[in-house]
């Protein structure tokens, strides 16, 4: 296999120069207050797409630190307005939720403006339509509740998605190929063929679930607002978890067979994933670049897919090739990754030292939150949520409240036990381990439970976990809550309005309502009653059977 070596589209000289040139008309903007528009890029000639013919939307910058510099003088000379502010107010009654403008006005000022609607296109053509859209660039959804709960496995259609970037499009697959290099053996350029042929590396079938780092981070915004930009806030309800069937082959097959294995302490090494998207942080233009400890790769757990539950990956997926790294943030699977780097400590990449870091929840707030006093995420704690019914549902039942849900651990970890509370967390219900799907070591477990609630009106509804590591989840949102609103990892809550008709007199009431036509559970429970809540002769008689006042 030939050794990976960095292509370069531009000679030298020409680059440098047209850096100077790009840097100078950035100054010169900065001084006028001017915006600079796509067409320096295509002036300075530094963006051109990386590998075209095979990539569309994909410009290489870590290859080429003097483009990086060019444009991060067009960003920086350029006005963006402030991120719109969605968690002191209501969030908008639309969907998108998010529309992501500011997002599309950092492609823009560097010439990519085909990215957005592109990436939405894939998005019409690749998810359901049921999918609530958290952000419409770049895209982050969840699917319906309803369909989420349907089987362990979730359709590619349904599966959640987080994007950090645009989608880059591969045109021509037969043309791909992925670069592994850094302190490995030998480097190499290897292509898809290569890497499906199981005459070379045994292929693998692995059932993931990957899980979004900000899952339930909604419950954390509605009690205390944190960081607040769109793409690593998006304001996730519960379904930002999917579970899928990926077929591949392992990181580690291709290392050993293909790079004659590492050249580093597997004690100290760490393994980065690069990716075709392109990614802002503080007006610097970046590839997404990611990293996970070596010993991920060396207990063969890593894998190199291209199948997603039989299916080839979907674009939005990562197609042709993306990183699964089971256990730990969805964050770390890369999409579209083009390199690898075998490092001996973990990536610069500002989505791994910069961002999905764990602050103090106390001590540390925005006028004092530092890269170094936070921590870097990796294995998923053990968390759950409850997906049926939904938060300010009424529920009518015969003293026995039906419930849904998904439990989760990562690392090596797996669901135990799930139970429910409905009276705030001071009695919890264990659900049989008949009505919890199937262990395996890096997936979720779906739950159903019926338990007993024999009170009446507004109650408090409580799902907890517990892994195989006797890990469970803390009572309060607050002990989880941290600047960066990452992992809502505590007991999932939701407030439903019991309606207990094993009662007489609820019994009754909901005769009286069915008798005028009118459905309990759809009407507002704000909404008095239309009708005297009892006839004046029963008011009387109870009233004198029962005086408000003493008799004597």
């Amino acid at each position: 296999m030939a050794k990976a070596r960095a292509p370069r589209k531009i000679p030298a000289q020409q680059e440098a120069a047209a850096a100077v040139k790009a840097e100078a008309v950035a100054a010169t903007a900065l001084e006028k207050g001017e915006l600079i528009t796509s067409e320096t890029q295509v002036q300075t000639g530094q963006f051109k797409e990386e590998e075209p013919g095979v990539w569309e939307g994909y410009v290489e910058w870590e290859k080429y630190p003097e483009k990086k510099k060019v444009g991060h003088e067009l960003m920086k000379a350029t006005k963006f307005p402030p991120p719109p502010e969605f968690q002191l107010a209501p969030l908008p009654k639309r969907n998108p939720v998010l529309y992501g403008d500011l997002y599309k006005d950092f492609h823009h000022a560097i010439g990519l403006d085909t990215v957005p609607e592109y990436s939405w296109g894939r998005v019409l053509k690749e998810k359901a339509s049921t999918m609530t859209h958290v952000l419409a660039f770049p895209y982050n959804g969840e699917p319906n509740h309803e369909f989420l709960m349907k089987d362990p496995i979730t359709p590619n259609e349904d599966h959640f998605v987080r994007n950090h970037g645009g989608i880059p499009k591969c045109v021509r697959p037969d043309k791909y190929k992925l670069q592994i290099g850094g302190k490995v053996n030998k480097e190499i350029s290897i292509s898809l063929a290569d890497l499906r042929d199981p005459q070379k590396f045994p292929q693998q079938k692995l059932a993931v679930t990957l899980q979004c780092c900000g899952t339930r981070r909604i419950e954390q915004i509605a009690l205390y607002p944190g960081h607040g930009l769109l793409v690593p806030n998006a304001p996730w309800p519960e379904g930002a978890i999917g579970n899928a069937v990926y077929t591949g082959v392992l990181l580690k097959d291709v290392l050993e067979r293909a790079c004659d294995g590492i050249n580093v302490d597997k004690v100290k090494a760490h393994a980065e994933f690069i990716s075709a998207d392109t990614y802002f942080k503080f007006n610097q233009v970046y590839n997404y670049a990611v990293s996970v400890p070596y010993r991920f790769v060396d207990k063969d757990s890593v894998m190199l897919a291209w199948e997603m539950n039989g299916k080839p990956l979907p674009e939005i997926h990562g197609y042709p090739l993306r990183i699964v790294v089971p256990g730990v943030i969805g964050a770390r699977s890369a999409k579209w990754v083009t390199r690898i780097n075998i490092l001996d400590e973990p990536s610069w990449g500002p989505v791994q030292r910069m961002e999905y870091l764990y602050y103090c929840n106390t001590q540390y707030g925005k006028h004092n939150t530092l890269f170094s006093n936070g921590f870097s995420i990796e294995r998923m704690p053990v968390s759950s949520a409850i997906m049926k019914p939904n938060d300010g549902n009424i529920i009518i039942h015969d003293g026995q409240i039906k419930l849904e849900g998904w439990a989760y651990s990562g690392g090596e970890n797996w669901v135990e036990r799930v139970e429910c509370s409905v009276d705030g967390g001071f009695t919890w219900y264990p659900v049989p381990e008949e009505n919890l799907s199937k262990k395996h070591y890096y997936t979720w477990r779906l739950w159903k439970a019926s338990i007993p609630l024999d009170m009446e009106g507004w109650c408090e509804v409580l799902v907890r976990a517990w892994d195989s590591s006797c890990n469970t989840q803390p009572i309060s949102v607050r002990s989880v809550w941290n600047w960066d609103l990452h992992v809502t990892q505590s007991c999932h809550k939701i407030k439903v309005y019991s309606v207990n008709r094993t009662k007489p007199l609820t019994a009754q009431r909901l005769k009286e309502y069915e008798e005028a036509g009118l459905d309990f559970a759809s009407e507002p429970i704000t909404r008095p009653v239309p009708w005297p809540l009892e006839s004046m002769e029963d008011y009387k008689a109870r009233y004198n059977k029962y005086p408000r006042e003493p008799q004597d």
